[in-house]
């Protein structure tokens, strides 16, 4: 089975087991955000987070706000529209509250993605400088797929 047809099981297993239990958990749905993603569903996706900040603001469930804000800005590279303030702006906001939640893995993977929007505007420097200073303030878990890459 190729990677299409895994993405497209793994989206119809998170859809129907959110309308089973009648509750969208931003946690659990950032999967099927990253999975939109994934398969160019962007209007999906986007529709998807603004849903999904919602609840994080209604419910103050605020766990996985800084990822939600790093997948709108990869739906928002990803979209037509391709808005690189908007989309810089969601990564900044990521960044920021990645620190203040002081999730340090979070905060790499929205540096990681700000740098891959500097690097595609030719602004290597920039990026590489961001870079390094996450990269810096590891002191383990140099084996995880976020700090390889």
């Amino acid at each position: 089975m190729g990677q299409g047809n895994k993405i497209k099981e793994g989206i119809a297993l998170i859809e129907e087991s959110c309308e089973k239990i009648g509750y969208k958990d931003p946690g659990y749905m950032s999967m099927l955000v990253e999975l939109y993603l994934k398969s160019g569903k962007t209007d999906e996706g986007l529709r998807l987070v603004k849903e999904l900040l919602e609840i994080v603001e209604t419910k103050n469930k605020r766990d996985y706000e800084h990822e939600l804000f790093r997948l709108k800005g990869e739906l928002i590279m990803g979209s037509s529209a391709n808005n690189q303030s908007e989309a810089e702006k969601c990564f900044q906001k990521a960044i920021e509250i990645s620190r203040k939640q002081e999730a340090k893995s979070f905060e790499l993977r929205a540096v990681t993605s700000i740098c891959r929007l500097l690097q595609k505007h030719c602004k290597r420097e920039e990026a590489l400088g961001m870079l390094t200073e996450i990269y810096k303030s590891f002191t383990e878990g140099f084996d995880t797929k976020d700090l390889k890459e």
